[in-house]
């Protein structure tokens, strides 16, 4: 990925920064102004925050440009950064609002986005979620068909309501608890729960049965 953000050689602290929490690299760069501390947070992020992202915008270069805005605002705003919080769905929340308004930008000036529009259950659900688009990899006989299968896994999520997918997204790619994604999305956690089950029965219906592991 080609950033504009420059990263610095390692710390030389008495704590190597790669050893560090997130929450004291966040608080050495706030309260120190250590830029060590900062560039580490941001290649410690670099990859998983740039590939919600991509996922999230359905492209590459827009998500370069929100992933640059998300750490310009990180950079601004650091000093806002309640030390009772966890820093990675602090990160996901500054992230996921620069994408909105970025596809807000683009709609306002009648570019091309996607199409994304948005309900409930447990933690089963997001294993039902696993299970649906989980499928192992294949050999090379099987190269054409499994990135067919892909390619009908990303227009099944790109075909969710926005509100939806956007959970999907967060709890199934990113990982993140329910607790975690609530918070990013300001919405309580049963909706988060909701949604998952939502997007488990849809993707049940949209999706062929091969993709379902036996």
């Amino acid at each position: 990925m080609n950033g504009t953000i420059k990263h610095m050689p390692p710390s030389t602290s008495a704590t190597p920064a790669d050893l560090l929490t997130d929450e004291e690299l966040l608080l050495g760069y706030r309260d120190g102004g250590d830029q060590d501390a900062f560039n580490q947070l941001v290649h410690r992020y670099e990859g998983e925050l740039f590939g919600y992202l991509r996922h999230y915008l359905g492209d590459a270069d827009m998500a370069d440009d929100v992933f640059q805005q998300t750490f310009l605002q990180v950079y601004l705003k650091c000093g806002q950064f309640d030390a009772d919080r966890k820093v990675r769905p602090w990160l996901y929340t500054v992230a996921t609002n620069q994408a909105i308004d970025l596809q807000r930008r683009n709609r306002r000036h009648g570019m091309v986005s996607l199409d994304r529009r948005g309900n409930r259950n447990s933690e089963s659900d997001a294993n039902g979620l696993s299970d649906l688009l989980d499928c192992p990899r294949p050999g090379p006989a099987e190269e054409a068909e499994w990135a067919e299968q892909r390619d009908q896994v990303r227009l099944a999520l790109d075909d969710l309501p926005e509100q939806t997918r956007q959970v999907v997204l967060l709890v199934y790619f990113q990982g993140l608890k329910y607790r975690e994604a609530a918070d990013v999305l300001s919405i309580p956690v049963g909706t988060v729960k909701s949604r998952i089950h939502a997007a488990v029965q849809k993707l049940s219906e949209t999706l062929p049965q091969s993709h379902i592991p036996k």
